[in-house]
């Protein structure tokens, strides 16, 4: 069994801005907990390859999926396909998880 710690992951900053620490990454998909600053945005991106969900922990924003913008927050889980521009901007301080399948890669970041 693999057991991950939060506390022990390393933060890293990921192609679109976003500060995460990544807890699992196998094969098929990976997970991470993302975090935003207030008044802090990705940059608007897709992928080719990559189906994200983000799901919302903490604090509150602005999410816009190739064009339909919705405010988010705890609670909230957001299906990103392969494929569809996205961005997600801070309102208040923001924490969500971050699900990739398959895993995420800055290779498979792709910006205007």
């Amino acid at each position: 069994m693999k057991v991950s710690s939060l506390a022990a992951a390393k933060a890293f900053t990921t192609a679109d801005g976003s500060m995460i620490r990544e807890l699992v990454h196998t094969d098929a998909q990976s997970l991470a907990e993302a975090s935003l600053d207030s008044g802090q945005a990705t940059r608007r991106h897709y992928h080719r390859a990559n189906e994200e969900i983000y799901f919302l922990l903490e604090g509150t924003g602005r999410m816009e999926v190739d064009g339909e913008v919705r405010d988010v927050g705890p609670g909230d889980a957001v299906l990103i396909p392969p494929g569809a521009w996205h961005q997600i901007t801070a309102s208040a301080p923001l924490r969500f998880l971050c699900c990739c399948a398959p895993p995420y890669s800055h290779d498979d970041s792709f910006f205007a």
